[in-house]
C-alpha cells in the first residue's frame, strides 16, 4: 500500500469510525484465514464490519477525531470491530464466536458514544438480551400497566353511568310524586277553609237564642208584685165591718 492508498485508507477508515456509535478493539491472534472470514461474517450479520488495521494507521484515523485515548491498546495484532446497528450484538457475536474457537478473538477495549469502556465491561454488554428482545421484554413491561390503567379507567365509566341513570330515575320519580303532593295539599286547604267558615255562624247564632230568655226571666219577677197587691183592698173593706 503507497502513501496515497494508506491516506485514502486512512480517511475511509476515519468516517466509517465517525459513523459506528461502538468501537471494540480485539486481539484475534491465533485465527486463521478461514476463521476471520467466519468471524467477519457473524459480525456483518449482527450490523456490524471487522477490519483488521495496523496500529499506526489507527492511530492516524482517530488523531483528529474527539475520542479517549486509546494508544495503550493499540499493541499487537488489532481487529477493529464497528457497530451500526447497536451495541450487545456486535459484543455478543465475538463472544459466541471465541467460545467456539478457544476464548479468540480476545477484546481489548472499546468506545461507545464517546465513552471508554474496558474489556470485561465489553464481555458483561455481551451476556444481555440482543436488542430485539430487550424491546420485547420493555413493550410487556409497559402493557401491563397500561392494561391495569384501561380498566381501571373502563370501571370509573361504568360507575359514572350507573350513577347518571340513578339519578335520572331519582328526578324522574320526584315529578311524578310532585302533582300528587300538589293535589293533597289543596284538599287540605279547602277542608281548612270550611272548618274556618263555619266556626263564627254557631258561635254568632247561640247568643241570640240566649237573649229572648233572659227577656222572659225579666218579665217574671215583673208580674209577681201584681199579684201581691190585689188583697190588700180587701183587708181594708173588712176592718170597718169589726167596728158595727
Amino acid at each position: 500500500m503507497n502513501r496515497t492508498e494508506k491516506q485514502t485508507f486512512v480517511e475511509e477508515f476515519r468516517e466509517k469510525i465517525r459513523a459506528a456509535p461502538v468501537l471494540y478493539l480485539t486481539d484475534f491472534s491465533g485465527l486463521d484465514v478461514k476463521s476471520m472470514t467466519l468471524l467477519r461474517q457473524r459480525l456483518k450479520d449482527s450490523g456490524a464490519e471487522y477490519l483488521v488495521v495496523k496500529n499506526r494507521l489507527v492511530k492516524l484515523a482517530v488523531a483528529d477525531l474527539d475520542l479517549p485515548d486509546i494508544s495503550e491498546a493499540l499493541l499487537g495484532p488489532t481487529g477493529v470491530v464497528l457497530g451500526y446497528e447497536g451495541i450487545v450484538e456486535p459484543a455478543k457475536a465475538v463472544r459466541d464466536f471465541a467460545k467456539e474457537h478457544d476464548d479468540k478473538p480476545v477484546f481489548k477495549l472499546g468506545i461507545i458514544d464517546n465513552q471508554l469502556v474496558s474489556a470485561a465491561e465489553i464481555q458483561r454488554l455481551a451476556k444481555l438480551p440482543p436488542r430485539e428482545q430487550l424491546l420485547a421484554e420493555l413493550a410487556g413491561a409497559l402493557e401491563a400497566p397500561m392494561a391495569a390503567l384501561v380498566s381501571a379507567l373502563e370501571g370509573k365509566v361504568q360507575e359514572m353511568a350507573g350513577l347518571m341513570e340513578a339519578l335520572r330515575d331519582q328526578k324522574e320519580g320526584e315529578g311524578a310524586e310532585s302533582p300528587q303532593v300538589g293535589a293533597e295539599a289543596a284538599e287540605a286547604g279547602a277542608k281548612t277553609a270550611e272548618a274556618e267558615a263555619a266556626e263564627p255562624e254557631t258561635e254568632t247564632a247561640e247568643p241570640e237564642a240566649a237573649e229572648p230568655e233572659a227577656e222572659a226571666e225579666t218579665a217574671e219577677p215583673e208580674a209577681k208584685p201584681a199579684e201581691a197587691e190585689a188583697p190588700e183592698p180587701e183587708a181594708e173593706a173588712a176592718e170597718p165591718e169589726k167596728e158595727n
